[in-house]
């Protein structure tokens, strides 16, 4: 049975682990609205970490629906995800998108991590 919780070893909690993906990404992904920075984690699974700020989104409640459709989607591909940090910014305002609208752009970009890192993956083996 796959487990869906979403405890505190699948959160990127601390400044310095924000700051390791911000600075040295093993790689970018953009969308619309959203981009994901992508690190190598140290742990065996993949966190999530997110920084959904007050400058684009300046309602808080608009701020906790976005970071809960982010943590929900995540929780769900958690099982595909390679170990990795991520860490999700929202690019520009997603005033125009319906929650199902954010939930498809999310889950694009889960899977265009998780076929990046198995292309990684499948290069390094080849070296």
């Amino acid at each position: 049975m796959t487990d869906y919780c979403y405890p505190k070893a699948k959160r990127l909690l601390k400044p310095d682990e924000f700051k390791s993906v911000f600075n040295q990404p093993l790689f970018k992904i953009h969308n619309s609205h959203f981009m994901a920075f992508a690190y190598d984690s140290k742990n065996e699974q993949a966190r999530l970490g997110m920084a959904i700020t007050k400058k684009r989104i300046p309602r808080a409640v608009a701020r906790n629906t976005i970071k809960r459709i982010i943590r929900e989607q995540f929780r769900h591909k958690h099982p595909q995800l390679p170990a990795l940090d991520l860490v999700f910014i929202l690019k520009k305002s997603t005033k125009a998108l319906s929650n199902d609208q954010m939930r498809q752009e999310i889950d694009e970009i889960l899977a265009k991590v998780i076929s990046k890192q198995r292309r990684n993956l499948a290069t390094k083996t080849q070296n």
